[in-house]
């Protein structure tokens, strides 16, 4: 197996008494798209943080690329590609002059850095808008291009903050096909983000975290076949009658979960859970069976309530 390009044992950082991220530990390989979930303030911002070498560790060991972040931050930073939450463009200069500059911060020759720019630009099917002020952009494509210029370096590993947050769903897909295509090229990948879809689409392996802790580790579909099942069954009877209606319901499937608009069953077998309902006498307002997701397992190892 080759070496991990980022490890992590035993990773802490405390601000005076509170423990944002405690002691975690994981590895990513070479060429691994890896996510990291959690609520708000769960410590997912705060590891990143520490893998892109731009905040110390209170204890524990971190390596990237085989470097000590604390001893080796600007060689490590040297190797990284960079998206931050919100975009930070630099609106007094256009598209590609963006790129351009950004470039010139890593001492790549001019020449070099054009050509690269004119790839990226290519990539990010942002040719048409070279000369275009930023502000003209949409969302969609401002995130394109700050995702551009994270790869003027040609990093090693592309470290992305909640990518798509704000985009609608034809921004989204288009960005998702430009993660696609560079995880075939071999650029690793962290993110974290808050869309489960995302998560399911884009990484081979996630950890869910919580409090600053690893609640859960392994690749979507297995993380769903552990903490899940295969299909959930919902069903709305309208919220005076879900808690009097979950007591009938009790024995189907392998779990009844009641929220305040509708009630979930967990089963393996859908369709025969929703005839058993039925069977019972019960005429629900609304009914769907769908497939596990994702959310099913974040919701079950983080709690349903909001987080502020």
């Amino acid at each position: 197996m080759p070496a991990a390009v980022i490890s992590a044992t035993a990773l802490t950082k405390k601000y005076k008494d509170v423990a944002a991220v405690d002691g975690i530990s994981f590895s990513v390989a070479p060429g691994e798209s890896f996510g990291l979930l959690g609520p708000n303030g769960a410590g997912k911002s705060t590891t990143m943080r520490m893998v892109g070498a731009v905040s110390t560790r209170t204890s524990g060991e971190l390596t990237i690329l085989g470097l000590d972040p604390n001893e080796s931050g600007p060689e490590i930073r040297s190797q990284l590609g960079v998206v931050p939450q919100q975009d930070n463009l630099d609106t007094e200069l256009r598209v590609r002059e963006n790129l351009l500059v950004y470039g010139r911060y890593f001492g790549i020759p001019r020449a070099q850095v054009a050509r690269r720019a004119d790839q990226l630009l290519e990539f990010a099917q942002l040719s048409d808008r070279a000369k275009a002020k930023v502000d003209e952009l949409s969302g969609g494509m401002k995130r394109r291009l700050t995702i551009a210029r994270a790869l003027v370096n040609d990093p090693r590993i592309l470290l992305l903050d909640e990518p798509t947050t704000g985009l609608d769903p034809q921004a989204r897909h288009i960005l998702w096909d430009r993660l696609f295509r560079l995880k075939e090229q071999g650029t690793t990948l962290v993110l974290t983000t808050h869309y489960m879809d995302e998560a399911e689409q884009l990484c081979d392996r996630l950890v869910v975290v919580d409090k600053g802790s690893i609640m859960a580790e392994g690749a979507p579909s297995a993380l769903i076949r552990q903490y899940s099942t295969r299909e959930v069954v919902e069903l709305r009877f309208g919220s005076d009658r879900n808690a009097d209606a979950a007591t009938a319901l009790a024995g189907i499937g392998e779990r009844v979960e009641v929220l305040p608009d509708r009630i979930l069953i967990y089963t393996d077998a859908g369709e025969a859970a929703l005839e058993a309902v039925t069977a019972r006498g019960l005429s629900p307002i609304t009914s769907l069976v769908r497939r596990s997701s994702l959310e099913d397992v974040f919701l079950r190892l983080t709690g349903r309530s909001l987080i502020e």
